[in-house]
């Protein structure tokens, strides 16, 4: 069994330092870093180095879980894949090491806490939307162009203008002009 270790510090003039010493500390003897990356970003070289390098058996060691994933549903994805491989996560900082009893039992409540914040989510974004909607709020995108660029778009048109010309110089696709055309009537803009 190895110990993969993984550092990561979220801009270049950060230091990993106190990563590093904790992770060899608790004996991992090979550590991969990415340096300058924001958790958000995806494309993290550094861990997908240190996940290449799991062999069945191995644990992936990090100082603390925020330096993993990007949230919680994604570093429980990321755990779940370990598991799948045959491989253990270990986070130093928060004491969960998915090897024990224990450890799996507080990555399971993670992953259930997880599962009932995206519901919470769910369903406040629903009920935000069906209250806008009672007040009358537009929802949704705003238009590309305005009932008057429309209007002078169907002179244009209706002038043997091509639609292909008309779109490019409103500055827009021509599958969005025709979309305005439909929604908005021949009537004179005011």
């Amino acid at each position: 069994m190895a110990l993969i270790g993984y550092a990561r510090v979220s801009t270049d003039d950060q230091n990993p330092s106190l990563q590093l010493d904790a992770l060899r500390a608790a004996g991992v003897e090979q550590v991969f870093e990415d340096r300058g990356i924001p958790g958000a970003q995806q494309a993290r070289p550094g861990l997908q180095k240190a996940l290449g390098a799991l062999q069945r058996g191995d644990v992936l060691v990090v100082w603390r879980l925020d330096r993993l994933g990007r949230s919680l549903a994604h570093l429980i994805g990321l755990v779940g894949e370990l598991r799948d491989r045959g491989c253990g996560f270990r986070s130093l900082t928060e004491s969960i090491d998915t090897a024990t009893a224990g450890g799996e039992l507080v990555f399971h409540l993670f992953g259930a806490m997880a599962q009932f914040e995206r519901a919470l989510v769910v369903e406040r974004t629903r009920a935000g939307l069906a209250a806008a909607k009672q007040r009358g709020a537009k929802l949704g995108r705003k238009h590309a162009l305005t009932p008057r660029q429309v209007q002078h778009a169907r002179q244009l048109i209706e002038a043997g203008e091509s639609p292909t010309v008309v779109a490019r110089s409103l500055s827009v696709d021509r599958s969005t002009l025709y979309r305005a055309l439909a929604r908005v009537s021949a009537k004179p803009a005011p």
